[in-house]
């Protein structure tokens, strides 16, 4: 029988986290009526811990939500400040997309999950409407997890 992993090795969120966060997300979508999303959760350390794309969502939302969530990850902050970056300084997005293989997607729509204690325990990244909402959906995820959003705004 398999062993579980040492408490230690989870890095930041929880599968069970996780799944609340993208189930939240998914019914905030539907009752805000938006277009199929795609909502993807990595831990802290960038691994993937639940990815969920709705029916009718197009075929590479999947990897851009993954590329919100990452960006965020990437640059500790949400990707509603890097959106605004990528607007004033498209050098330094450049310089960001070939630094990452392109994975980093400067626009809203990524929000870093962290816990009461400010502690960066992974991020969300929704694709699939306009990226205000799609920021909107994840806000509402990682809230109903009891957790904390981080969307790139100063406090």
């Amino acid at each position: 029988m398999p062993q579980p992993a040492h408490p230690a090795a989870v890095n930041g969120l929880t599968l069970a986290q996780a799944e609340i966060i993208a189930d939240a997300a998914l019914r905030k979508g539907r009752e805000l009526g938006l277009l199929p999303l795609c909502v993807v959760v990595l831990d802290a350390g960038g691994h993937l811990k639940s990815a969920k794309r709705e029916d009718g969502a197009s075929l590479l939302r999947p990897e851009i939500a993954t590329g919100k969530a990452f960006g965020a990850l990437s640059m500790g902050f949400g990707t509603r400040e890097l959106a605004r970056r990528a607007q004033s300084m498209p050098g330094f997005t450049n310089a960001l997309s070939d630094l990452t293989g392109g994975k980093a997607v400067p626009a809203q729509g990524g929000v870093l999950v962290r816990d009461r204690n400010n502690v960066l325990l992974g991020a969300v990244g929704i694709s699939g409407d306009v990226s205000a909402k799609d920021e909107e959906c994840c806000i509402a995820g990682i809230e109903a997890a009891g957790l904390m959003a981080d969307t790139g705004d100063p406090a």
